[in-house]
């Protein structure tokens, strides 16, 4: 039996061992290298990258997938556990035609899935749901010829990451690894960063994750963090999710920085030499963001969450940024245009030490504004779309001022809210911003409001 709902927007992901167990991985291997072989239609075998984060379920499934690879008839360039921007990075060294990385990301320890990558584009939407429909057909044929082999990578990787850093003044960093699979290499990075000191939290990779969840959106998760850097005076700190693709930030004063207003930092640094240049945010990012890189000379465009929606747009419009508010952050300035937290930290470093500003100097031109956290409202897969079309529907009614690029984004006097459907959970996700707390507590109780005949509620968020 396979379960649908793990085949989701931009990515695979189910319960290990439940929905995601080691003969289905093996399957969509085959299936995988069988339509690979279709799409290049060339006489040579196609070769593939994957690679894995530190899950417990990691490895059986890592091994699975390169042996249902190799049987479709794929070469397989195994390099091991890795952050999902390691195996990015490895697809375009090896100069593989696709690449497909084992993960869970910030998921509960006991999930994992697989995110893939075909000729430099993500494998999203419609091909995800036609590799489905591939597997419970068995449309699919093995072919002779495939192969397994092993291929180190971290230390191109690492070089790679630090190669175009360019040295300011001394910071103090503390970086959070959280357990997750940045810690086979972020402890290296800072050393070979120049004038930069600091330390490295929980690098050992455990995926039961014993010290906290690697989520970096989720303030308790980065008690550790603010109070290592209240203990060693460090002016910068960063956490990380499982696999190292998103990136969290705490100021000098253990303030969170948000995605959004990291993109601020990078969009003005960008904008400075590339005038005009666009720059993408998803749906969830401050207005203030959008105006920040309007008012530094940058088009600003509001664009779908999603690593993979991210990834396209940005080849669709050139843009040398992009970024999400839960942390992934897009460069193709000096950067080959994926979503990379460990180079995201060097940048983030390099933009700290080039000024004797801190970061919040930095960043204290922006207005203030008022906002929850990304919220997550519990809702089933089966009933998250039903519900989020009603509230659509709703608004459309109303003549509401809203967005519906991804989800619905309303406009209304003094702020906004976003409602939208997660594509990695059983849940909606919303957001609110005002320019008040007064006035953020009353639209966020309009919204839940909204969602009582729904048979949703908000969470608790103060």
């Amino acid at each position: 039996m396979i379960n649908p709902h793990i085949f989701r927007e931009y990515d695979i992901r189910g319960v290990a061992g439940k929905d995601l167990t080691g003969s289905l991985v093996f399957d969509l291997g085959r299936v995988f290298a069988s339509r690979l072989r279709k799409e290049l239609a060339a006489n040579t075998p196609p070769r593939v990258a994957i690679g894995r984060d530190g899950r417990l379920s990691s490895p059986e499934l890592a091994e699975k997938l390169a042996q249902g690879l190799a049987q479709g008839g794929a070469l397989v360039d195994d390099v091991g556990l890795v952050p999902s921007p390691g195996l990015y990075f490895a697809m375009h060294h090896l100069k593989t035609d696709a690449g497909i990385m084992i993960t869970g990301s910030h998921n509960p320890a006991d999930y994992n899935g697989m995110k893939m990558v075909k000729t430099s584009r993500p494998v999203y939407g419609s091909q995800i749901q036609e590799l489905k429909d591939a597997l419970i057909a068995g449309s699919f044929q093995d072919h002779p010829g495939g192969s397994i082999q092993k291929v180190a990578i971290l230390d191109d990787y690492l070089q790679r990451l630090t190669r175009d850093f360019k040295p300011g003044r001394k910071v103090k960093v503390v970086l959070d690894c959280g357990n997750g699979a940045s810690g086979v290499i972020a402890p290296q990075l800072l050393n070979q960063l120049p004038g930069i000191e600091g330390e490295c939290l929980f690098a050992e990779v455990d995926g039961r994750f014993p010290n906290h969840h690697p989520d970096p959106t989720l303030p308790e998760n980065l008690h550790h963090l603010r109070q290592r850097m209240e203990e060693t005076g460090a002016e910068l700190g960063i956490a990380y999710d499982g696999d190292g693709d998103r990136i969290g930030a705490l100021d000098h004063l253990g303030r969170i920085v948000w995605g959004d207003r990291m993109m601020i930092l990078f969009a003005r640094q960008i904008l400075a030499n590339h005038p005009g240049a666009t720059i993408i945010g998803d749906a969830k990012c401050s207005q203030v963001m959008f105006d920040a890189i309007a008012q530094a000379g940058g088009q600003p465009l509001m664009w779908k969450t999603g690593h993979s929606l991210i990834k396209t747009k940005m080849k669709e419009t050139g843009a040398p940024l992009a970024g999400e508010m839960s942390g992934h952050l897009f460069f193709a300035d000096r950067y080959m245009g994926f979503d990379d937290a460990l180079y995201a930290t060097v940048r983030l470093i390099e933009i700290v030490a080039e000024t004797s500003s801190t970061l919040a100097q930095r960043l204290s031109d922006l207005p203030e504004v008022y906002a929850t956290p990304e919220l997550r409202i519990d809702c089933p897969d089966t009933r998250k779309f039903q519900v989020m079309n009603n509230i659509l529907q709703g608004e459309q009614k109303k003549g509401a001022d809203f967005s519906d690029v991804d989800g619905v984004r309303v406009r209304c006097p003094g702020g906004w809210w976003l409602l939208r459907v997660s594509n990695t959970q059983p849940a909606l996700v919303a957001r609110v911003e005002a320019n008040t707390h007064e006035r953020l507590l009353e639209i966020t109780g309009e919204l839940a409001k909204l969602l009582q005949p729904e048979g949703v509620s908000l969470p608790n968020w103060e």
